[in-house]
């Protein structure tokens, strides 16, 4: 059964070349977000096996979001997505429960390597 995903952008043209990225890799892609608020609520809803967030988005940050959502499901596999320049905030990230990160701009192989690698497939 294919793994499911919920994408967490503030950017519309980043949340579809992620969606390319999973789509296109036998993974189906069940809901997208533009903020940390809606993350949280998609999460609830969804149930996602996987959830890519972005770190900085308005309302609430990413690093909020996968704390509220690792405190609903502490079992939730969050992968943060950074642009370069931002590790002390992937460290707190990974603190506040995120399993991995990847670094904006994505490669397609990157993505899949650290995704399979973060739901054990690797």
């Amino acid at each position: 059964m294919a793994k499911r995903v919920l994408i967490v952008d503030d950017a519309i043209f980043m949340r579809n070349m992620i969606k390319d990225i999973f789509s296109g890799s036998g993974f189906e892609v069940v809901g997208e977000a533009a903020n940390g608020l809606e993350a949280v609520e998609k999460y609830r809803e969804l149930k996602p096996d996987l959830t890519t967030m972005d770190i900085v988005m308005p309302f609430k940050s990413g690093i909020e979001a996968t704390r509220d959502i690792v405190k609903q499901d502490h079992k939730a596999v969050i992968v943060m997505c950074s642009a370069l320049g931002q590790e002390s905030l992937v460290m707190e990230a990974i603190e506040a429960g995120a399993s991995d990160f990847i670094v904006k701009p994505f490669k397609a192989e990157d993505v899949l390597s650290v995704v399979k690698k973060v739901l054990g497939e690797a």
